[in-house]
Protein backbone atom coordinates (compact mmCIF):
# COMPACT_ATOMS: atom_id res chain seq x y z
CA UNK A 1 0.00 0.00 0.00
CA UNK A 2 1.30 3.45 -0.95
CA UNK A 3 1.35 5.82 2.05
CA UNK A 4 0.47 9.43 1.11
CA UNK A 5 3.07 12.08 1.96
CA UNK A 6 2.23 15.60 0.86
CA UNK A 7 5.74 17.06 1.39
CA UNK A 8 7.29 14.24 -0.65
CA UNK A 9 4.63 14.60 -3.34
CA UNK A 10 5.27 18.32 -3.76
CA UNK A 11 9.05 17.79 -3.69
CA UNK A 12 8.87 15.13 -6.42
CA UNK A 13 6.62 17.34 -8.55
CA UNK A 14 9.06 20.23 -8.10
CA UNK A 15 11.95 18.02 -9.22
CA UNK A 16 10.07 16.88 -12.31
CA UNK A 17 8.98 20.42 -13.18
CA UNK A 18 12.54 21.69 -12.83
CA UNK A 19 13.81 19.02 -15.22
CA UNK A 20 11.02 19.85 -17.66
CA UNK A 21 11.80 23.57 -17.56
CA UNK A 22 15.39 22.82 -18.49
CA UNK A 23 14.89 20.00 -20.98
CA UNK A 24 15.26 22.08 -24.14
CA UNK A 25 18.20 24.17 -22.92
CA UNK A 26 20.81 21.74 -24.38
CA UNK A 27 19.32 22.36 -27.82
CA UNK A 28 21.16 25.68 -28.10
CA UNK A 29 24.47 23.80 -28.08
CA UNK A 30 23.59 21.62 -31.07
CA UNK A 31 25.76 22.70 -34.03
CA UNK A 32 25.40 21.89 -37.73
CA UNK A 33 22.49 19.53 -37.19
CA UNK A 34 19.15 20.20 -38.84
CA UNK A 35 16.28 20.59 -36.40
CA UNK A 36 14.62 17.39 -37.59
CA UNK A 37 17.75 15.30 -36.90
CA UNK A 38 18.01 16.68 -33.38
CA UNK A 39 14.30 16.12 -32.78
CA UNK A 40 14.45 12.54 -34.03
CA UNK A 41 17.40 11.60 -31.82
CA UNK A 42 16.14 13.22 -28.62
CA UNK A 43 12.66 11.76 -29.22
CA UNK A 44 14.17 8.28 -29.47
CA UNK A 45 15.44 8.71 -25.92
CA UNK A 46 12.59 10.55 -24.19
CA UNK A 47 9.68 8.83 -25.92
CA UNK A 48 10.95 5.34 -26.70
CA UNK A 49 14.13 4.12 -25.00
CA UNK A 50 13.92 5.67 -21.52
CA UNK A 51 10.27 4.65 -20.93
CA UNK A 52 11.16 1.04 -21.80
CA UNK A 53 14.33 1.12 -19.68
CA UNK A 54 12.53 2.82 -16.76
CA UNK A 55 9.68 0.30 -16.79
CA UNK A 56 12.04 -2.66 -17.11
CA UNK A 57 14.00 -1.49 -14.05
CA UNK A 58 11.10 -0.52 -11.80
CA UNK A 59 8.18 -2.81 -12.73
CA UNK A 60 8.49 -6.39 -11.40
CA UNK A 61 7.21 -9.09 -13.76
CA UNK A 62 6.77 -6.54 -16.54
CA UNK A 63 6.06 -9.28 -19.09
CA UNK A 64 3.13 -10.58 -17.03
CA UNK A 65 1.76 -7.08 -16.51
CA UNK A 66 1.77 -6.40 -20.25
CA UNK A 67 0.29 -9.81 -21.04
CA UNK A 68 -2.59 -9.37 -18.59
CA UNK A 69 -3.25 -5.66 -19.17
CA UNK A 70 -6.47 -4.68 -21.01
CA UNK A 71 -5.50 -4.36 -24.71
CA UNK A 72 -8.05 -1.60 -25.35
CA UNK A 73 -6.55 0.58 -22.59
CA UNK A 74 -3.05 0.15 -23.97
CA UNK A 75 -4.21 0.96 -27.51
CA UNK A 76 -6.17 4.07 -26.52
CA UNK A 77 -3.24 5.30 -24.43
CA UNK A 78 -0.93 4.78 -27.43
CA UNK A 79 -3.28 6.69 -29.76
CA UNK A 80 -3.53 9.56 -27.29
CA UNK A 81 0.26 9.55 -27.17
CA UNK A 82 0.29 10.10 -30.93
CA UNK A 83 -1.87 13.22 -30.44
CA UNK A 84 0.42 14.37 -27.64
CA UNK A 85 3.42 13.92 -29.94
CA UNK A 86 1.89 16.48 -32.30
CA UNK A 87 1.58 18.85 -29.36
CA UNK A 88 5.17 18.24 -28.24
CA UNK A 89 6.51 18.91 -31.71
CA UNK A 90 4.39 22.07 -32.00
CA UNK A 91 5.70 23.16 -28.60
CA UNK A 92 9.33 22.91 -29.64
CA UNK A 93 8.75 24.75 -32.92
CA UNK A 94 6.84 27.47 -31.07
CA UNK A 95 9.91 28.15 -28.91
CA UNK A 96 11.79 29.11 -32.08
CA UNK A 97 9.15 31.71 -32.93
CA UNK A 98 8.22 33.29 -29.58
CA UNK A 99 10.80 32.11 -27.04
CA UNK A 100 10.74 29.97 -23.89
CA UNK A 101 8.67 32.18 -21.60
CA UNK A 102 5.73 32.91 -23.89
CA UNK A 103 5.54 29.34 -25.23
CA UNK A 104 5.58 27.82 -21.75
CA UNK A 105 3.04 30.35 -20.48
CA UNK A 106 0.46 29.78 -23.23
CA UNK A 107 0.88 26.07 -23.86
CA UNK A 108 1.39 25.00 -20.27
CA UNK A 109 -1.30 27.35 -18.94
CA UNK A 110 -3.90 25.87 -21.25
CA UNK A 111 -2.71 22.35 -20.54
CA UNK A 112 -2.84 23.01 -16.79
CA UNK A 113 -6.54 23.89 -16.76
CA UNK A 114 -7.73 21.37 -19.36
CA UNK A 115 -5.62 18.48 -18.09
CA UNK A 116 -6.70 19.07 -14.48
CA UNK A 117 -10.45 19.71 -14.69
CA UNK A 118 -11.63 17.80 -17.75
CA UNK A 119 -10.74 14.21 -16.59
CA UNK A 120 -12.91 14.35 -13.41
CA UNK A 121 -15.59 16.19 -15.40
CA UNK A 122 -15.68 13.44 -18.03
CA UNK A 123 -15.83 10.78 -15.32
CA UNK A 124 -18.76 12.61 -13.69
CA UNK A 125 -16.81 13.07 -10.45
CA UNK A 126 -16.32 16.84 -10.40
CA UNK A 127 -19.48 17.47 -8.33
CA UNK A 128 -18.42 14.95 -5.68
CA UNK A 129 -14.94 16.42 -5.59
CA UNK A 130 -16.28 19.93 -5.02
CA UNK A 131 -18.17 18.67 -1.95
CA UNK A 132 -14.99 17.47 -0.21
CA UNK A 133 -13.09 19.47 2.44
CA UNK A 134 -10.48 21.77 0.95
CA UNK A 135 -11.95 21.65 -2.56
CA UNK A 136 -12.29 25.43 -2.69
CA UNK A 137 -8.55 25.75 -2.08
CA UNK A 138 -7.73 23.23 -4.78
CA UNK A 139 -9.99 24.79 -7.42
CA UNK A 140 -8.85 28.26 -6.32
CA UNK A 141 -5.26 27.12 -6.72
CA UNK A 142 -5.93 25.88 -10.25
CA UNK A 143 -7.52 29.22 -11.16
CA UNK A 144 -4.75 31.22 -9.47
CA UNK A 145 -2.22 29.15 -11.35
CA UNK A 146 -3.96 29.93 -14.63
CA UNK A 147 -3.97 33.63 -13.70
CA UNK A 148 -0.27 33.57 -12.81
CA UNK A 149 0.55 31.80 -16.04
CA UNK A 150 -1.50 34.39 -17.96
CA UNK A 151 0.36 37.26 -16.25
CA UNK A 152 3.69 35.68 -17.17
CA UNK A 153 2.36 35.25 -20.70
CA UNK A 154 1.46 38.93 -20.98
CA UNK A 155 4.90 39.87 -19.69
CA UNK A 156 6.43 37.49 -22.22
CA UNK A 157 4.38 39.10 -24.98
CA UNK A 158 5.67 42.57 -24.08
CA UNK A 159 9.20 41.24 -23.90
CA UNK A 160 9.04 39.43 -27.21
CA UNK A 161 7.29 42.41 -28.83
CA UNK A 162 10.24 44.53 -27.79
CA UNK A 163 12.66 42.03 -29.30
CA UNK A 164 10.66 41.93 -32.53
CA UNK A 165 11.02 45.70 -32.80
CA UNK A 166 14.79 45.31 -32.76
CA UNK A 167 16.01 44.04 -36.19
CA UNK A 168 19.27 42.69 -34.85
CA UNK A 169 17.42 40.55 -32.27
CA UNK A 170 14.45 39.54 -34.36
CA UNK A 171 15.73 36.16 -35.55
CA UNK A 172 12.82 33.87 -36.35
CA UNK A 173 10.31 35.81 -34.25
CA UNK A 174 6.71 35.39 -35.45
CA UNK A 175 3.98 36.08 -32.90
CA UNK A 176 1.14 34.65 -35.01
CA UNK A 177 2.92 31.37 -35.80
CA UNK A 178 4.10 31.02 -32.22
CA UNK A 179 0.66 31.66 -30.76
CA UNK A 180 -1.05 29.15 -33.04
CA UNK A 181 1.56 26.48 -32.34
CA UNK A 182 1.57 27.06 -28.59
CA UNK A 183 -2.25 26.91 -28.45
CA UNK A 184 -2.17 23.62 -30.34
CA UNK A 185 0.56 22.38 -28.01
CA UNK A 186 -1.49 23.35 -24.94
CA UNK A 187 -4.60 21.48 -26.05
CA UNK A 188 -2.74 18.35 -27.15
CA UNK A 189 -0.45 18.37 -24.11
CA UNK A 190 -3.55 17.99 -21.95
CA UNK A 191 -4.24 14.77 -23.88
CA UNK A 192 -1.17 13.28 -22.20
CA UNK A 193 -2.90 13.57 -18.83
CA UNK A 194 -5.92 11.77 -20.28
CA UNK A 195 -3.65 9.04 -21.63
CA UNK A 196 -2.28 8.37 -18.15
CA UNK A 197 -5.85 8.25 -16.81
CA UNK A 198 -6.80 5.69 -19.47
CA UNK A 199 -3.78 3.55 -18.56
CA UNK A 200 -4.61 3.60 -14.82
CA UNK A 201 -5.83 -0.05 -14.82
CA UNK A 202 -2.48 -1.11 -16.28
CA UNK A 203 -0.68 0.83 -13.54
CA UNK A 204 -2.91 -0.79 -10.91
CA UNK A 205 -1.99 -4.20 -12.32
CA UNK A 206 1.69 -3.27 -12.02
CA UNK A 207 1.07 -2.34 -8.38
CA UNK A 208 -0.54 -5.74 -7.86
CA UNK A 209 2.71 -7.34 -9.05
CA UNK A 210 4.77 -5.30 -6.59
CA UNK A 211 5.63 -2.09 -8.46
CA UNK A 212 4.49 0.09 -5.54
CA UNK A 213 5.24 3.79 -6.05
CA UNK A 214 6.78 3.03 -9.45
CA UNK A 215 3.55 1.68 -10.92
CA UNK A 216 2.96 4.69 -13.21
CA UNK A 217 6.15 3.99 -15.17
CA UNK A 218 4.39 1.22 -17.11
CA UNK A 219 1.95 3.78 -18.60
CA UNK A 220 4.77 5.67 -20.28
CA UNK A 221 5.52 2.70 -22.51
CA UNK A 222 2.28 3.32 -24.40
CA UNK A 223 1.78 7.09 -24.13
CA UNK A 224 5.38 7.94 -24.97
CA UNK A 225 5.80 5.43 -27.79
CA UNK A 226 2.77 7.00 -29.46
CA UNK A 227 4.47 10.38 -29.22
CA UNK A 228 7.63 8.87 -30.69
CA UNK A 229 5.75 7.66 -33.76
CA UNK A 230 4.57 11.22 -34.43
CA UNK A 231 8.03 12.70 -33.91
CA UNK A 232 9.69 10.05 -36.08
CA UNK A 233 7.28 10.45 -39.01
CA UNK A 234 7.51 14.24 -38.99
CA UNK A 235 11.30 14.17 -38.67
CA UNK A 236 11.66 11.68 -41.54
CA UNK A 237 9.38 13.84 -43.69
CA UNK A 238 11.55 16.91 -43.06
CA UNK A 239 14.76 14.93 -43.47
CA UNK A 240 13.64 13.70 -46.88
CA UNK A 241 12.51 17.19 -47.88
CA UNK A 242 15.74 18.83 -46.71
CA UNK A 243 18.01 15.91 -47.66
CA UNK A 244 19.41 15.92 -44.14
CA UNK A 245 19.18 12.26 -43.12
CA UNK A 246 22.91 11.80 -43.75
CA UNK A 247 23.61 14.07 -40.78
CA UNK A 248 22.97 11.10 -38.54
CA UNK A 249 26.40 9.77 -39.50
CA UNK A 250 28.31 12.86 -40.69
CA UNK A 251 28.02 16.58 -40.01
CA UNK A 252 27.75 18.92 -43.00
CA UNK A 253 30.68 21.23 -43.60
CA UNK A 254 30.53 24.62 -41.94
CA UNK A 255 31.79 26.72 -39.08
CA UNK A 256 31.27 25.77 -35.46
CA UNK A 257 33.21 23.75 -32.94
CA UNK A 258 30.69 20.97 -32.46
CA UNK A 259 31.16 17.33 -33.36
CA UNK A 260 28.77 14.48 -34.07
CA UNK A 261 29.57 12.98 -30.68
CA UNK A 262 28.61 16.17 -28.82
CA UNK A 263 25.41 16.56 -30.80
CA UNK A 264 24.36 13.05 -29.81
CA UNK A 265 25.27 13.72 -26.18
CA UNK A 266 23.25 16.95 -26.06
CA UNK A 267 20.30 15.21 -27.72
CA UNK A 268 20.60 12.42 -25.13
CA UNK A 269 20.65 15.03 -22.34
CA UNK A 270 17.52 16.68 -23.75
CA UNK A 271 15.68 13.36 -23.91
CA UNK A 272 16.83 12.35 -20.44
CA UNK A 273 15.67 15.61 -18.86
CA UNK A 274 12.31 15.32 -20.62
CA UNK A 275 11.75 11.74 -19.46
CA UNK A 276 12.95 12.69 -15.99
CA UNK A 277 10.09 15.13 -15.56
CA UNK A 278 7.46 12.39 -15.76
CA UNK A 279 9.57 9.88 -13.89
CA UNK A 280 9.28 12.26 -10.92
CA UNK A 281 5.72 13.25 -11.84
CA UNK A 282 4.64 9.67 -11.16
CA UNK A 283 6.41 9.66 -7.79
CA UNK A 284 4.73 12.93 -6.83
CA UNK A 285 1.33 11.81 -8.07
CA UNK A 286 1.18 8.63 -5.99
CA UNK A 287 2.37 10.49 -2.86
CA UNK A 288 -0.36 13.16 -2.96
CA UNK A 289 -3.05 10.77 -1.81
CA UNK A 290 -6.42 9.90 -3.29
CA UNK A 291 -8.68 12.87 -2.50
CA UNK A 292 -7.29 15.38 -4.98
CA UNK A 293 -4.98 13.23 -7.07
CA UNK A 294 -6.29 15.00 -10.19
CA UNK A 295 -4.56 18.20 -9.00
CA UNK A 296 -1.16 16.62 -9.72
CA UNK A 297 -1.33 17.90 -13.29
CA UNK A 298 -1.96 21.50 -12.16
CA UNK A 299 0.81 21.40 -9.55
CA UNK A 300 3.28 20.04 -12.08
CA UNK A 301 2.34 22.50 -14.82
CA UNK A 302 2.33 25.56 -12.53
CA UNK A 303 5.75 24.65 -11.18
CA UNK A 304 6.95 24.14 -14.73
CA UNK A 305 6.03 27.72 -15.67
CA UNK A 306 7.58 28.98 -12.44
CA UNK A 307 10.90 27.28 -13.20
CA UNK A 308 10.79 28.00 -16.96
CA UNK A 309 10.61 31.72 -16.33
CA UNK A 310 13.54 31.34 -13.97
CA UNK A 311 15.35 29.59 -16.81
CA UNK A 312 14.47 32.52 -19.08
CA UNK A 313 16.23 34.82 -16.61
CA UNK A 314 19.32 32.61 -16.60
CA UNK A 315 19.31 32.55 -20.42
CA UNK A 316 18.96 36.38 -20.34
CA UNK A 317 15.66 36.35 -22.22
CA UNK A 318 14.46 39.25 -20.05
CA UNK A 319 17.58 41.33 -20.64
CA UNK A 320 16.64 44.67 -22.15
CA UNK A 321 12.99 44.43 -21.07
CA UNK A 322 11.36 47.47 -19.53
CA UNK A 323 10.99 47.89 -15.78
CA UNK A 324 7.22 47.46 -16.13
CA UNK A 325 7.64 44.16 -17.99
CA UNK A 326 10.00 42.82 -15.35
CA UNK A 327 7.61 43.93 -12.60
CA UNK A 328 4.80 42.13 -14.41
CA UNK A 329 6.67 38.84 -14.62
CA UNK A 330 7.66 39.21 -10.95
CA UNK A 331 3.95 39.58 -10.11
CA UNK A 332 3.18 36.48 -12.14
CA UNK A 333 5.79 34.47 -10.28
CA UNK A 334 4.37 35.58 -6.91
CA UNK A 335 0.87 34.53 -8.01
CA UNK A 336 2.22 31.15 -9.15
CA UNK A 337 3.86 30.61 -5.77
CA UNK A 338 0.53 31.48 -4.12
CA UNK A 339 -1.23 28.95 -6.35
CA UNK A 340 1.15 26.19 -5.23
CA UNK A 341 0.48 27.09 -1.59
CA UNK A 342 -3.30 26.96 -2.19
CA UNK A 343 -3.13 23.61 -3.94
CA UNK A 344 -0.91 22.16 -1.23
CA UNK A 345 -3.19 23.40 1.55
CA UNK A 346 -6.28 22.09 -0.25
CA UNK A 347 -4.68 18.64 -0.58
CA UNK A 348 -3.77 18.78 3.11
CA UNK A 349 -7.38 19.54 4.12
CA UNK A 350 -8.68 16.82 1.81
CA UNK A 351 -6.45 14.15 3.33
CA UNK A 352 -7.26 15.33 6.86
CA UNK A 353 -10.98 15.17 6.14
CA UNK A 354 -10.62 11.70 4.65
CA UNK A 355 -8.65 10.46 7.66
CA UNK A 356 -11.31 11.86 10.01
CA UNK A 357 -14.14 9.85 8.41
CA UNK A 358 -15.47 7.04 10.63
CA UNK A 359 -14.51 3.51 9.52
CA UNK A 360 -17.09 1.60 7.50
CA UNK A 361 -18.74 -1.13 9.64
CA UNK A 362 -17.64 -4.60 8.62
CA UNK A 363 -21.26 -5.64 8.02
CA UNK A 364 -21.66 -2.89 5.46
CA UNK A 365 -18.72 -4.23 3.51
CA UNK A 366 -20.63 -7.45 2.83
CA UNK A 367 -24.09 -5.99 2.30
Amino acid sequence: MIVPSLPQGIAFHATGAFLSANCYAPQKYIKRWSWEIFWMVQAAWCWLLWPIIGAAITIPHLGRVLAEAPPDRMLICFLMGIAYGIGGTSFNISIRYIGFSLTYSIAVGLSSVLGTLIPPLVRGQLGAILAKPGSEWVIGGVMAGAAGIAICGVAGHFKEKGLAASPEKRGEFSLLKGLLLSLLAGVLSAVYGFALEVAAPVADLAEHYGAGIWKGNVSYIFANSGAFVTALLYSLYLARKNKSLGQLTALPSGSGGSSLKWNYLFALLTGTLWYGQFFFYNLGHVRLGTQYAFSSWAIHMIMLVLFSNGLAVVLKEWKGSSLGTRALVATGLVVLCGAIVMLTYGNHLGEQGHAALPPVPSAALHS
